[in-house]
């Protein structure tokens, strides 16, 4: 690590303990409308009549299947494999049997199907054998590491990154500060209020297991100013704990605050470098729930099998928080929820900014799913012509990453893809703000999304001619090494001959010389 790398590091942690807060650029003030989800207690949904667990919930390519249908599957059971960033496991969300292997609705942004394991409970929700880790603070620190991979936890505010592999890299790097984001700051989402409100305890004892996985020195718990009751429930649950090293922070409720680099930003008063990672600033960033999931898994030898879920929005009857299995359809989700209203128009999985509409409610509960939100006629926005850019720069005014949106959309539809990614295209958070301020209705953040697809396949196609060029090297120089070899062994064989052929030759001429002498003889 270079000095600058080792200053930066010193700069955040000094900035951390003056216990300060910062501002980061643009972003808007949004009604939360976060109040009608949170009057009741989170509730456990009943187990449905099938479960459809997609093999793709984590980001990069989808899991392998390791089960057959027929096949019967405890609660907890690995059922698909990760070969993708350390690996990782997908797991059985109750006891029952394998029905198929299918392709289905997959709650994915695409839209597209996605192959599901259909599984048929039993109704004993029986366990696979657990083993605990009681003493955990005695564990090796690799262990906890692979606990957390192995139990298949993901980033479970919306980024699904696997957790086991942002651990092992962080301890790897140095960390000295981990964050947990409680910044929910997207609109009508409240399932990680009401998890901090009713489980602070596990929320510490995730954060302290993380502290010792990674091995830093302290925590941070990010909430907004606006959640009084949570700051209480977090407090008392620290002093519970005994922890000197863990401190709740209340931040200003603005979105897009709840994003890593934006809360980091926040904190310290120090930007993540583009194209970097909070560890170049020595920092770990989790989503409270995920800290949860840790806890769990290392304590109750759980995997992520369920999460908590919002269902809301004027389109369902009573708007309330649930804790659903993986796999269980949206429908039963709304059901439990009163079901449909009258002005129910539109089905988005996700927050009304960041979240994507749903065609079905057959899609199945996924870990990146935080939150059912059913909107009105009302809610939604009127079709509007696109009008032609009027360069007034509210976009960049507004922009959490300090981008040119307007910038970039002219080069993503000139298609000049190295303009566009000198303009940052891949620090874009898709926030959606600089949609919501464009006076022209400008999709933007479709444009960038379609950029960065752009992007991606270009690079796999040149990762792949790069491939087809190693190989063509390779094939050549193998050819031309085979071709060497075949005219040295030529050569090898002539001189062989050319030297059996004189020793012949001497041999020849030896018995005619002693012929000769023979004959001179009297």
């Amino acid at each position: 690590m270079n000095t600058r790398a080792f200053a930066a590091r010193d700069d955040a942690r000094q900035r951390l303990a003056e216990n300060r807060l910062y501002h980061f650029h643009g972003g808007l003030r949004l009604r939360h409308n976060k109040k009608v989800s949170c009057e009741l207690p989170v509730a456990p949904a009943p187990l449905p009549e099938r479960l459809f667990v997609p093999l793709l919930q984590q980001s990069g390519p989808e899991a392998r299947a390791t089960v057959q249908a027929g096949q019967q599957v405890l609660k907890g059971e690995a059922i698909g494999c990760y070969r993708h960033l350390g690996a990782g496991c997908l797991h059985a969300p109750t006891s029952g049997t394998v029905e198929a292997i299918i392709d289905h609705p997959a709650s994915q942004a695409s839209g597209r199907d996605g192959r599901c394991i259909v599984i048929r409970p039993d109704g004993r929700d029986a366990w696979r054998p657990r083993q605990p880790i009681a003493d955990w603070q005695a564990t090796d620190p690799r262990d906890l590491r692979r606990r957390i991979a192995d139990s298949g936890i993901v980033g479970l505010g919306g980024a699904v990154f696997p957790t086991g592999y942002k651990v092992d890299q962080a301890s790897a790097r140095g960390i000295h500060t981990v964050i947990l984001n409680g910044s929910e700051c997207e609109p009508w989402i409240s399932c990680d209020e009401m998890l901090m409100r009713e489980q602070p305890d596990a929320i510490v004892l995730g954060a302290r297991i993380l502290q010792r996985a990674v091995g830093a020195e302290q925590t941070l718990i990010a909430i907004e100013d606006q959640m009084g009751a949570v700051h209480q429930a977090l407090q008392n649950a620290v002093e519970r704990s005994g922890a000197d090293d863990i401190r709740v922070v209340k931040v200003t409720t603005i979105y897009p605050e709840g994003g890593e680099k934006q809360l980091i930003q926040v904190l310290t008063g120090l930007e993540v470098p583009s194209g970097g990672r909070p560890t170049d600033l020595g920092l770990l960033c989790q989503n409270v729930a995920t800290a949860t999931a840790v806890a769990q898994a290392v304590t109750e030898d759980k995997p992520l099998i369920e999460r908590i879920v919002t269902v809301t929005g004027p389109g369902v009857t009573r708007p309330r928080n649930l804790l659903a299995r993986i796999g269980t359809p949206i429908a039963d989700l709304v059901e439990l929820a009163g079901g449909y209203t009258a002005q129910a128009a539109r089905l988005v999985l996700g927050g009304p900014m960041m979240g994507y509409p749903l065609a079905s409610d057959a899609n199945p509960v996924i870990k990146a799913a935080n939150c059912v939100l059913v909107l009105g006629e009302a809610d939604l926005r009127p079709p509007q012509a696109e009008l032609p850019c009027i360069r007034c720069g509210e976009c960049a005014r507004v922009c959490p990453a300090v981008l040119l949106p307007q910038e970039l959309n002219r080069v993503i539809r000139a298609s000049q893809w190295d303009e566009a990614g000198a303009f940052g295209l891949q620090d874009c958070i898709e926030c959606g703000c600089c949609d919501i301020v464009c006076p022209s209705h400008i999709p933007l953040v479709a444009w960038f999304r379609y950029g960065k697809s752009e992007v991606r396949e270009r690079s796999i196609e040149r990762s792949r001619a790069e491939r087809a060029r190693v190989r063509f090297e390779a094939r050549q120089e193998r050819l031309e090494r085979i071709k060497r070899e075949r005219k040295q062994r030529m050569a090898e064989k002539k001189r062989a001959l050319r030297d059996k052929q004189d020793r012949q030759a001497n041999v020849a001429a030896a018995v005619a010389r002693a012929r000769q002498k023979q004959e001179r003889k009297p």
